[in-house]
């Protein structure tokens, strides 16, 4: 059973044991209504029926049941909630004298921590456990069956801020290589969509794929499209990676796909967590989005400027008190959403901030956010590339 708790710890998310030996089906459906109110992903193993631990008033035996959640909320706020959804099943200090149990919820693990060894060493709780994971493990694999990705990378030669961008040369490679070479490999198939023969000879010649479009796309989604509809192929997903982001990493882009695991998700992208101590300036950056959440990880608004504003605090100190997540533009699209979206016309909010994904939120549209803890510098100007110079021969230095 040890295998069990080691790979239980690789799980980033909440692991909770649910009991009762009082109304225990009605009160275990309770507890999963309220969490599946608060989950990005909630899942379930089977109920099971055992007898009672360290009962000795009461023998009645208990239904028990352990649950994965996925959520925005943390180990405070959740432990606080499982208080909550105990207390509106009915739980007393009365009847626990008595040890009726209306509900018990008890945290176990929390993102690989575990919380509650003596529960956790139940066999019960390891067989559920177990069965947990293998459950998730072929959801995965069928997702990953049945779901097909594909990678569109727009690159255009004519950029006002940096012409011939994706053509300029970053350690001995063009931009644009650097781009494909992060992503070819962990999608099924991936191709630079381009406006200009130059860049479709650079692509050829280092071996990527290339699909030609027309020069008159406003925005990179508009181009994907055009790009997949050329390429053809029934891929579910479209991923929209920019191309003047040569140090994606794999790990950003295996979190966007696992926002499709929710199959209400029409769109994806990536957001990362200011640290705690950055400076007020760089989040006043009106060229870093930033973005606000909902508690089931769907983005509720992007803007260039700082939100939420926090009324009543020093400015110096709005970081410290709460987490502002900066947008990495790395986009997902299931196919038909994607055909939907470049049918729309420019809305306010996109024309106000321009921010095309504001469009989208406009017209009722729900985008599904992952969270990503790695750097990447996106080039713009001739200055950044001098960055990500620096930035690749750090990381070449350190082995990474």
């Amino acid at each position: 059973m040890e295998t069990v708790t080691v790979e239980a710890e690789k799980h980033s998310g909440y692991f909770i044991a649910l009991g009762s030996n009082t109304e225990a089906v009605g009160a275990l459906a309770l507890a999963r209504r309220r969490l599946e109110e608060v989950a990005m992903t909630l899942h379930c193993s089977p109920a099971e029926w055992t007898a009672a631990i360290g009962c000795h008033r009461n023998n009645a035996p208990f239904l028990n049941q352990v649950v994965l959640l996925q959520t925005a909320l943390d180990t405070a706020s959740l432990k606080a909630l499982l208080k909550a959804i105990e207390k509106e099943a009915g739980r007393s200090v009365e009847e626990k004298e008595q040890e009726i149990v209306r509900l018990d919820l008890d945290l176990l693990m929390a993102h690989g921590r575990l919380l509650k060894p003596e529960d956790w060493e139940r066999p019960y709780v390891k067989r559920m456990v177990a069965d947990l994971m293998h459950t998730i493990a072929n959801k995965q694999l069928d997702t990953e069956r049945t779901m097909k990705f594909i990678g569109i990378i727009p690159a255009r030669y004519a950029s006002t801020r940096f012409p011939a961008k994706p053509l300029a040369m970053l350690g001995g490679k063009t931009v644009i290589q650097r781009v494909y070479e992060q992503v070819a490999g962990v999608l099924d198939d991936a191709y630079v969509a381009t406006d200009d023969e130059r860049i479709e000879a650079a692509v050829k010649a280092f071996g990527g794929k290339v699909v030609m479009t027309s020069v008159h796309h406003k925005s990179g989604t508009d181009r994907c499209y055009e790009a997949c509809c050329k390429v053809g192929g029934d891929f579910d997903v479209v991923v929209n990676i920019q191309g003047d982001e040569p140090f994606i990493h794999p790990s950003q882009l295996e979190a966007v796909k696992a926002c499709f695991q929710d199959p209400t998700t029409q769109i994806a992208t990536l957001v990362k967590p200011f640290p705690a101590d950055a400076p007020i300036e760089a989040i006043e950056n009106p060229n870093s989005p930033k973005v606000v959440l909902n508690k089931n990880m769907n983005a509720l608004y992007f803007s260039r400027s700082v939100i939420p504003y926090r009324r009543g605090v020093e400015r110096e100190k709005w970081t410290s008190g709460h987490t502002y997540y900066k947008h990495i533009g790395l986009y997902a699209y299931r196919t038909e959403v994607l055909k939907e979206i470049t049918a729309l016309p420019q809305s306010s909010l996109e024309l106000a901030e321009s921010l095309e994904q504001l469009r989208w939120l406009e017209n009722g549209y729900l985008i599904k956010v992952g969270l990503t803890d790695v750097e990447t510098i996106g080039i713009d100007t001739p200055e950044d590339l001098q960055r990500a110079e620096e930035f690749l021969k750090a990381s070449e230095q350190h082995g990474k």
